[in-house]
């Protein structure tokens, strides 16, 4: 049993949060975007509780689909050749049983929403189980993963609205791009095996300047971002402090070396904390003005 516990956790990855954050982080963006704190605090954080455990059951779900769809292609990979499916200790039969099993369970939080979230959800669930194979016929995989990763920020926006307004698809259209970004430092740890089994990705179709392709992809994060606040009609206060996670990015693309695949985990991983730098001016920006 204990065997199985341990395979199963390895599987979804449950021991490397980032990946479940990075789905969060725009669920509670658009959360806080929407909602009005004069109202009862409680329900703001009943709401978290839901995106949070929402985020890791769909997370986990799709870290095994993912690897059921790329189990030939991980066995060619250094990094990932000892994954549960590809090396064969899980069979692909379990994997989707477990990954039924977290959906269903995904399916028990999405119905404590109101309808048209439950709609909106349900529309992207087919961009979520195709994205693993956009990276045989597109070098663009990341960008899918963007649309796809970020959805949860306009489902923050409707459970409180039940209607999607511009407010939201502007900050949606945003963090596409810091997905797009951070997904391409991410891919760089594997650029050397990728390029040979086949795989395609932004890490290798900007490999001879990455630095530039993430500037211009940050910067169009920046620009959606105080679009936002600016439709929002946002206060001074909300343009200022944007100036802390706008300096974290710089300070991502100033550290980052794409020849190093350690590096380009660490700054990966930095953008959990680039999302909480959103969040905290957000909140700053809706509970004081």
């Amino acid at each position: 049993m204990d065997n199985k516990i341990s395979n199963f956790i390895e599987l979804t990855r449950l021991k490397k949060p980032i990946g479940f954050m990075l789905l969060f982080w725009p669920c509670v963006w658009g959360l806080t975007l929407a909602y009005d704190f004069n109202s009862s605090i409680i329900l703001f954080f009943k709401f978290i509780i839901l995106f949070l455990c929402g985020s890791i059951l769909m997370r986990s779900a799709g870290c095994i689909i993912n690897d059921i769809v790329d189990k030939n292609f991980d066995t060619k990979v250094e990094r990932t050749k000892k994954r549960l499916i590809a090396s064969g200790k899980i069979s692909i039969q379990l994997g989707i049983i477990y990954a039924l099993i977290l959906c269903f369970i995904a399916l028990l939080i999405l119905l404590n929403f109101n309808n048209f979230t439950i709609i909106l959800a349900f529309c992207s669930m087919p961009l979520a189980f195709t994205y693993p194979y956009m990276k045989r016929f597109t070098h663009w995989p990341q960008l899918y993963l963007g649309i796809t990763f970020n959805f949860g920020l306009l489902l923050g926006w409707t459970a409180i609205f039940s209607e999607i307004s511009i407010e939201p698809i502007i900050f949606y259209l945003g963090a596409i791009f810091w997905t797009l970004g951070y997904d391409t430092v991410y891919g760089y740890q594997d650029i050397k095996d990728d390029e040979i089994i086949g795989v395609k990705s932004t890490s290798i179709l900007f490999k001879n300047n990455p630095k530039m392709f993430l500037f211009f992809s940050y910067l169009l994060f920046i620009i959606f971002y105080l679009m936002t606040g600016f439709f929002m009609k946002f206060s001074v206060f909300f343009f200022l402090i944007s100036l802390v996670p706008l300096a974290h990015l710089l300070f991502q693309l100033i550290k980052f070396n794409s020849n190093e695949p350690s590096n380009c985990l660490k700054i990966f991983k930095s953008n959990n904390q680039f999302g909480l730098l959103v969040f905290i001016n957000l909140i700053f920006e809706k509970v004081l003005f």
